[in-house]
């Protein structure tokens, strides 16, 4: 029984390794800023699913916290009080 938890897991991680690295890229590779917020703001959130599965649950909680919550507000307002769009 405790095999097929660790093996759930073990797929689970995985999964989010992969959405982990692909929110990186779009955010890095996107032209509008508002999409890279949102992308950055997915990456913190799957950043604190990861430490909630490796056990570090108060760190989890933080990231989600700090790096998904405030620091995605504070970066849609600023977004917003600059222009969208990207320049380059």
């Amino acid at each position: 029984m405790i095999f097929a938890v660790e093996l759930v897991i073990w797929q689970l991680e995985l999964v989010i390794y992969l959405f982990l690295a692909l929110s990186a890229i779009v955010a890095l590779e996107v032209r509008d800023l508002l999409v890279a917020v949102v992308m950055m703001t997915v990456f913190s959130f799957l950043m604190a699913l990861l430490f909630i599965a490796m056990g570090a649950i108060d760190v989890g909680f933080t990231e989600a916290v700090i790096g998904a919550g405030v620091t995605g507000i504070l970066f849609v307002v600023v977004v917003y009080q600059t222009s969208r769009k990207s320049k380059d």
